[in-house]
């Protein structure tokens, strides 16, 4: 959809979240380190996670000082902290009011949110920085994938069906 430029401006990212889940596989992560270096990696894996009346979103419980930024207009990173030990990267997605999110699951060969984090060394200070605008992370434009799985998502027990079951987790599939 989005073919001209090569950086993913932030209109990409105030839709559906539904809608950019799929088109944004196979786009290229791109991680500039302090010492001007980068790490580029295709997006291989996401989690969808859509709204207030989503159980498994953080925004299912309204807004909170740590889901602020869901709130806001897609385009942003939301990042937050697991067990202590382990940064989660998402990506807030829709219009302000509409708290949508992508998990980033997987970059390159690198599957699991904490993995890529560590990885990229993203850690909490990346929080609310904008993924079109940032000179540290940016998502640039590549042929969309047409071959994906789709699945449940991961460690969302907690919020019951029909939640536990919807197929918002999507995948590259490996073609070889």
């Amino acid at each position: 959809m989005y073919t001209n430029g090569l950086i993913l401006p932030s209109g990409f990212f105030i839709r559906d979240v539904l809608d950019i889940a799929p088109e944004i596989l196979g786009k290229i992560l791109v991680r500039t380190l302090p010492d001007g270096s980068e790490i580029r990696l295709p997006l291989t894996e996401v989690e969808i996670y859509r709204g207030v009346e989503d159980l498994a979103c953080h925004a299912s419980k309204g807004m909170t000082a740590r889901n602020r930024v869901m709130f806001g207009e897609g385009g942003h990173i939301y990042m937050y902290l697991v067990y202590g030990m382990h940064w989660m990267f998402n990506i807030v997605t829709g219009p302000a009011g509409s708290p949508e999110a992508l998990l980033i699951r997987g970059a390159g060969d690198v599957f699991g949110p904490g993995k890529v984090t560590k990885l990229l060394q993203m850690d909490g200070s990346f929080y609310g920085e904008s993924i079109a605008a940032s000179s540290r992370i940016r998502i640039e434009n590549a042929p969309e994938i047409v071959h994906f799985s789709t699945g449940p998502r991961v460690g969302i027990q907690y919020a019951g069906e029909p939640w536990v079951s919807k197929p918002w987790r999507l995948k590259v599939m490996n073609d070889k």
